[in-house]
């Protein structure tokens, strides 16, 4: 009988916030899962990556940090790229830095983490689509998880269908807000169009709500900041059977003094 995985994958982490609440939460609840996941592309300031910022994700007990389209926000990452728990868009061009997919052991199982950048409303990159098609001509990938970073709602729900049958779960990333259409497609693909944000509640998408604010009234371009305050951890579980999803549901988490 196949083992079952039991996957955790945190929505972006946005700053000292999203941060801190990964380190104080994580461990408490890092016996349930057998390998998780966190996009950290905004975890540095929120515009980023940078070694302080995935040494305590690894350290609070993530396994794999993926990207997106500020992977290379942070001078600081080209020192990680090398490390293959770090992932950057699969589908940028070649030649670029990094990898956008790792196949790790976990248990016994194989399970492949990939990531990609959608280009709907998005800076010019390689077909994600394409990429998806070759990457999974490949052997032995196993069990294989995207974390699809991309705007908008119709191009994740499109890369699920695409992939429906053929991997175990597509989760989308980068804007910032939860959905709540979690379920298993045809085949066993789990699906979530956004896993949401990793960090401060009270904010614009992880941002000071001035900065917006004043942006939208003005049109004016203004300084955006980190809010403070307290975070919440938005993410989704996943469990995999034989290298298809028997189950999906979001797991939230707010600190003391969140209005939820």
């Amino acid at each position: 009988m196949a083992l079952v995985l039991r996957l955790l994958f945190i929505g972006d982490v946005y700053g000292k916030p999203g941060r801190r609440v990964v380190a104080n939460h994580l461990p408490a609840i890092r016996a349930r899962y057998d390998f998780v996941i966190a996009n950290g592309e905004n975890a540095a300031g929120g515009f980023g990556l940078n070694r302080e910022s995935a040494s305590l994700l690894f350290d609070a007990g993530v396994n794999c940090v993926t990207l997106g389209n500020h992977a290379f926000g942070n001078r600081e990452v080209h020192t990680l790229l090398d490390d293959p728990r770090v992932l950057r868009p699969m589908n940028y061009p070649l030649g670029t830095p990094g990898s956008g997919w790792w196949t790790f052991d976990v248990g016994g199982e194989r399970l492949t983490v990939v990531n990609a950048l959608g280009r709907t409303f998005m800076e010019a990159v390689d077909d994600p689509f394409a990429a998806m098609n070759d990457l999974l001509e490949r052997p032995d990938l196993g069990t294989v998880f995207l974390d699809f970073h991309a705007e908008a709602t119709s191009e994740k729900a499109a890369m699920a269908y695409h992939l429906a049958g053929r991997v175990a779960a597509v989760v989308g990333t980068h804007t910032h807000v939860a959905t709540a259409d979690a379920r298993i497609l045809r085949g066993g693909t789990a699906f979530q169009t956004d896993a949401g944000m990793t960090g401060p509640l009270e904010s614009v998408i992880g941002a000071d709500p001035a900065g917006p604010v004043a942006r939208f009234l003005t049109r004016l371009p203004h300084r955006f900041t980190v809010a403070e305050g307290a975070a919440q951890l938005n993410s989704v579980e996943v469990d995999v059977e034989a290298g298809r999803a028997v189950r999906i549901e979001r797991y939230s988490f707010t600190e003391a003094g969140g209005d939820t």
